[in-house]
């Protein structure tokens, strides 16, 4: 990746194709699970790579690109959420299941996880998102949504706590329908 920064600090712009390849897939993918809405998670990505496009001459290495790109798509799917609370949302039972290539231990669980973690407020969604999807650290996390590690972690504490609260409840009853 430091090469196709480099050719196009050269002035080559084939080199943006090559960095969009590279990052399609996480762009989409953090927008996605966030707002489990497939055309808006591609115009988010869109704006994104547009934005990309504008301020790639200020990206210093491939780092600071993960960064800025994990940053600006955090910021555009909480301002979309923000922006249009009326949009028509769509019920747990029926959010469309994402791809996941690799085979759960235990499908019915893993499902109503993501369901769960949708119904989580969007700060919280996207700390959740940033830790377990992204995989990052909390200080990354800090840095991207541009807040202290310790509000990344009363807020990854706190999310995690109305998860296994909504987890516990969805347990409880599918016990008492089974009874």
């Amino acid at each position: 990746m430091e090469a196709a920064l480099a050719r196009w600090g050269r002035g080559e712009s084939s080199a943006f194709v090559e960095i969009v390849r590279e990052h399609q897939a996480m762009v989409f993918s953090m927008a996605y699970y966030f707002l489990h809405d497939r055309s808006v998670a591609e115009e988010i990505a869109q704006d994104v790579f547009l934005r990309l496009y504008r301020n790639l001459a200020g990206i210093k290495s491939p780092a600071h690109l993960m960064l800025w790109l994990r940053k600006v798509t955090s910021r555009r799917c909480i301002d979309e959420v923000r922006r249009n609370p009326a949009r028509p949302q769509v019920s747990l039972e029926e959010a469309p299941e994402p791809f996941d290539p690799s085979p759960p231990s235990d499908p019915l669980l893993s499902r109503r996880l993501r369901r769960l973690v949708t119904s989580l407020p969007e700060n919280a969604r996207m700390v959740i998102i940033l830790r377990f999807q992204e995989e990052l650290e909390l200080a990354e996390i800090a840095e991207i949504l541009e807040i202290p590690i310790n509000t990344v972690k009363s807020r990854l504490q706190r999310s995690l706590a109305m998860l296994r609260e909504k987890l516990d409840t969805v347990l409880e009853s599918a016990g008492d329908e089974a009874d």
